[in-house]
């Protein structure tokens, strides 16, 4: 809205036919055509006679316009301190070290905004080696060629994929990156923050041309909203796919899709509702939930 409301459509028409008219005079046909490809055809009913009947002093009856130099948009105190803003942010080095640092107080602040629900042990984006790797990840995606990726794995042993790019995830709420690419057997995934080193790869090497499709899956469950637990659980869900359907006075149906690949994380984070949310469905999900129950239990008596 900061940028979007001071130079929309009408604001770029009304420019591109001053330029034009600097070129040469302008007629009702011109005024229309750039009117179509810049804003809406509709807008030339306002655009059209206010300029041509100088209601807007900017264009002559001839034609020309009594502006001497091409409209240029120069930006405000408030969209450079959100530009500032923006530029503050760790990961901005991620993709760029070209940084305009404007002169002026940014528009916030890490330090204005709390994030609830969040890992503290994510990516470390201004370490040099993360942001090398990162950026030849970037390169890939974009010209599509395959990139050596050298990981540890859990059981602390080297590990090698080869792999051609495809997107980067990034996770708010493990603050984290993660990479998916085709590989020789399918989809290859690996977390940023966890690669060691990251280079081109000019060998020769077959990758499948399957189409990388995220696995979902759905939980179904029932809550009752006591302490204000349907508000919690859709803001914690909040970028999740979802229903919800109300069965009772204070009860609550809701399913959520998630990515297979997390299936983990979605199990703690339902638990941490406790007796307020019960799993009803699927019996795969219900059995995981058990399963986490009673190993939480053993630990507690050992």
């Amino acid at each position: 809205m900061i940028f979007s409301e001071l130079y929309g459509a009408y604001y770029n028409a009304v420019a591109n036919i001053i330029k034009e008219a600097l070129d040469h005079p302008v007629k009702s046909a011109d005024i229309r055509r750039i009117v179509e490809k810049h804003a809406y055809l509709e807008s030339a009913l306002n655009i059209e006679p206010a300029l041509l009947e100088e209601k807007w002093q900017l264009l002559k009856k001839d034609g020309t316009t009594i502006i001497e130099n091409d409209p240029t948009m120069p930006l405000t105190i408030i969209q450079k301190r959100f530009l500032k803003a923006i530029s503050m942010d760790k990961r901005i080095r991620l993709f760029t070290d070209k940084v305009i640092d404007y002169d002026v107080e940014p528009l916030f602040t890490e330090d204005d905004y709390i994030v609830f629900d969040k890992y503290l042990d994510g990516d470390d984006f201004e370490d040099e080696n993360y942001i090398k790797n990162f950026r030849t990840i970037l390169d890939a995606i974009h010209n599509q060629y395959l990139i050596e990726i050298n990981t540890i794995n859990r059981k602390g042993n080297p590990l090698k994929q080869i792999m051609v790019p495809k997107y980067l995830e990034f996770s708010e709420k493990d603050d984290k990156f993660r990479v998916y690419g085709n590989g020789r057997r399918g989809r290859v995934v690996a977390n940023v923050g966890k690669i060691i080193s990251c280079k081109k790869y000019d060998g020769e090497y077959e990758v499948t041309d399957k189409e990388i499709v995220n696995d979902k899956s759905e939980v179904i469950f029932e809550l009752e909203d006591k302490r204000k637990a349907l508000d919690r659980v859709l803001l914690h869900f909040a970028h999740f796919e979802k229903e919800v359907e109300k069965i009772d006075t204070d009860k609550y149906r809701v399913k959520i899709v998630y990515n297979t690949e997390d299936e983990t994380e979605m199990v703690i984070r339902i638990l941490s509702y406790g007796p307020m949310i019960k799993v009803v469905e699927p019996a795969r999900f219900v059995f995981l939930i058990k399963e986490r129950l009673i190993r939480q239990r053993n630990l507690m008596k050992k």
